[in-house]
């Protein structure tokens, strides 16, 4: 579920484009952890959504203390072949949703001198993706925005973390295109999504730069990065279900 969060003291505000979807989950956190829990509808991909998102924020009483951008999905198939349309939608919620709701709360934030930002990328972030081409760039574009970001405010109690999962079982793998029954990645490489949230949060208390949650998915990650392209390309095309 798509999603970003902002807190203050005991409160959280969940937002995503479908909020009857949260509201179970604002009822849990009040109920059973007694904190101020809201819920916003916006479709992160519309800029005059996300405009009224602020404007709501503020007319809650809230500053924003966390943000975390997990708003995103994928796709998968040959680049030509997809649709163009929901591509570029992918672009605006992965990528200009980051950019632009960083740039909404984090100067707050460092006014402030308290806050805290993580943006969730992909261990896809560290190499190019066949197959997956838009979303692994997507993904590329938080991991560097993310990082560079985080030395921007280094020095004013302000810390950004890029939490990059590997495989993590939820609807965003049929919503990606993918069949229950296709293998994305070696079992031993999947993280239970539970782990992932600790994780990040975590990493996030920790003022980490980047969190890699799984033994497995951080040494991918670095050999994504260090294998030769022509090699790593060809790999991961030939592996890739949608390419089967």
């Amino acid at each position: 579920m798509a999603r970003s969060l902002a807190r203050r003291g005991h409160g959280v505000t969940l937002v995503a484009r479908r909020e009857e979807r949260l509201r179970e989950l604002a009822d849990e956190l009040s109920s059973g952890h007694g904190v101020r829990a809201e819920t916003l509808a916006c479709d992160l991909n519309d800029p005059a959504a996300r405009d009224k998102l602020e404007a709501d924020v503020a007319e809650l009483g809230l500053d924003v203390a966390v943000l975390v951008n997990n708003a995103g999905f994928g796709s998968s198939g040959y680049f030509r072949e997809l649709d163009r349309e929901n591509e570029v939608a992918m672009v605006r919620t992965n990528v200009e949703a980051v950019v632009d709701l960083c740039g909404r709360f984090v100067p707050g934030m460092v006014d402030r001198q308290a806050g805290a930002v993580l943006n969730v990328a992909s261990t896809v972030a560290f190499q190019p993706f066949p197959l997956q081409a838009t979303y692994g760039a997507s993904k590329a574009f938080v991991l560097s925005f993310t990082e560079a970001l985080s030395q921007e405010v280094s020095g004013t109690a302000v810390t950004v973390t890029a939490l990059c999962p590997g495989p993590v079982k939820t609807e965003f793998v049929a919503k990606a295109g993918f069949d229950e029954s296709e293998e994305l990645a070696p079992s031993f490489m999947w993280v239970d999504a539970a782990d992932v949230a600790e994780a990040g949060i975590a990493g996030l208390d920790a003022g980490r730069r980047v969190v890699i949650p799984g033994t497995f998915n951080r040494v991918g990650a670095i050999a994504g990065q260090h294998t030769p392209r022509s090699l790593l390309l060809r790999l991961v095309g030939r592996a890739h279900p949608a390419g089967k």
